[in-house]
């Protein structure tokens, strides 16, 4: 019971905190900073308590049930939320401590950002598929104001609506699969929908439906055009959640219900998956090595690691879709620290232009450490989350499709290339002019976000059983269930 408590409290303490900024003006930051720090501790103690053999959801929550269309709002944690809750609750703790001295809409912000962290904690335990729809298109809203108000540049608006419409566009789809279900089976929650069947033609349908809403989420190729303009204009914190949980909302979708409800449309469309994130990957990082603007570098790389991840989740085995979960909880974590990284050198030169730096390792040394290693982390150097993940991907991909391994490979051949290539023109050869007079290295405060990032990055490199103990349960239900 006293889990139960900590889980229900996991939701209420955002709108507790909303409704506290609403009506009072008083220790706003210092209220917040607390309660997404008990929300962070919280989910820390349910992993740790986790029932790691059980196959079953755990905590379950029952709010309501509507007779008339048949929805229940049910909530609860099973091998994979459990993950994504914990990341979504680390980077909302973080993305607060860093915007702990702002002073511009302050209390605004902060709510943006317990909206957020409200509705991504039900998307990622809720049931019910109109539901997770709902909260799916819900998080778009407080995004939308966080880049459109609290964005860096002119084109700042632009963006939010290439980014609201964008999205939106694509779930419009899903929508319509999701009402398709509802006729076909009354009903949408999805744990008795899994034992549905839909014929032949009416998976081929549904499977494009959903499969469009999540791959312009994730972003794949060729429908990614908006993540990198939302990166560029987006706030710190706004690019921190956009990459670190955002993105994974796409393959979250695919893997909870996309591959669950259509197996056989998903094994028949796989040959047409590879090929996108193939694409993906190649042209990601290609576009990469062009680009000099700093959030547009971090951007690209995004795309080109979350296709990766879509190559896993189609690899039909257990070390594939092992190693797609990790490499999504491991990209939250290293494009996350980039994010904040180029934020700091942001609010100290004002330009993310990536000709105007050079030679900042000898005049910002722990800036520069830090840098390194989520840059090696971004590579997949051995001993770090990345290389977990990127390594299980390629070990399932090789029993399953040698070809798409091989070309897969390639994506980190050439993360290694713009890897390299960022730290060189940023932290290494002269020191240019602009930094001559005005610089200074990580406070206590980056310095804090930074070594919670690393500390996690590295030990889940280290220790990778914990992570891959709590999911296993979901993955062999998974594949007991599409085998079947």
């Amino acid at each position: 019971m006293l889990f139960q408590l900590f889980f229900k409290l996991l939701f209420f303490i955002p709108l507790v905190n909303i409704f506290y900024l609403f009506f009072f003006n008083f220790y706003g930051r210092l209220v917040t900073l607390f309660s997404t720090l008990l929300s962070f501790f919280l989910i820390s103690v349910l992993i740790i308590f986790f029932n790691y053999s059980s196959f079953n959801s755990q905590f379950k929550l029952d709010f309501f049930h509507s007779s008339f269309f048949n929805v229940d709002y049910s909530l609860s944690l099973d091998g994979l939320s459990v993950l994504f809750v914990f990341l979504t609750n680390l980077l909302i703790f973080l993305c607060t401590l860093l915007n702990w001295s702002a002073s511009y809409k302050l209390k605004e912000f902060l709510i943006c950002l317990l909206f957020v962290q409200f509705f991504l904690l039900n998307v990622f335990c809720v049931g019910d598929l109109i539901l997770f729809y709902v909260f799916f298109e819900a998080i778009l809203m407080p995004l939308f104001i966080m880049i459109g108000v609290w964005g860096s540049r002119e084109r700042k608006v632009w963006a939010a609506y290439q980014f609201f419409l964008y999205t939106l566009f694509g779930s419009v789809f899903m929508l319509l699969a999701i009402l398709f279900v509802y006729l076909h089976a009354g009903f949408t929650d999805f744990y008795t929908l899994s034992y549905i069947s839909f014929s032949l033609n009416r998976q081929f349908i549904l499977w494009f439906l959903f499969f469009f809403g999540f791959a312009i989420k994730v972003p794949m190729f060729p429908v990614h055009i908006w993540l990198p303009e939302a990166h560029v204009e987006a706030p710190t914190a706004g690019s921190v959640l956009l990459a670190g949980v955002l993105l994974k909302l796409g393959t979250y979708g695919v893997l909870r219900f996309l591959i669950p409800l259509f197996p056989v449309a998903s094994f028949y469309f796989t040959p047409l998956v590879f090929l996108f994130s193939l694409l993906g990957v190649v042209y990601a990082s290609l576009a990469t090595l062009t680009q000099v603007d700093l959030k547009k570098i971090v951007a690209y790389s995004s795309v080109a690691h979350m296709s990766f991840v879509v190559l896993g989740l189609f690899g039909f085995n257990i070390q594939a879709i092992s190693g797609s979960i990790f490499l999504m909880l491991s990209h939250g974590l290293v494009s996350g620290g980039l994010f904040f990284l180029v934020g700091f050198i942001y609010e100290r030169y004002k330009t993310r232009l990536l000709p105007y730096y050079g030679g900042l390792a000898a005049l910002m040394p722990l800036y520069s450490f830090f840098f390194l290693s989520f840059s090696l982390s971004n590579m997949a150097l051995p001993g770090t989350s990345s290389f977990i993940g990127e390594f299980l991907i390629m070990l399932g991909l090789i029993s399953f499709n040698s070809v798409a391994a091989v070309l897969g490979s390639f994506g980190m051949v050439f993360s290694a290339a713009y890897s390299l290539w960022l730290y060189n023109r940023l932290l290494t050869g002269p020191i240019k002019s602009l930094f001559i007079k005005f610089y200074s290295d990580l406070t206590l405060k980056e310095f804090l976000i930074m070594f919670i990032l690393l500390f996690f990055v590295i030990f889940t490199g280290f220790y990778p059983s914990l992570f891959l103990d709590i999911m296993s349960p979901y993955t062999y239900t998974f594949f007991e269930h599409i085998l079947l």
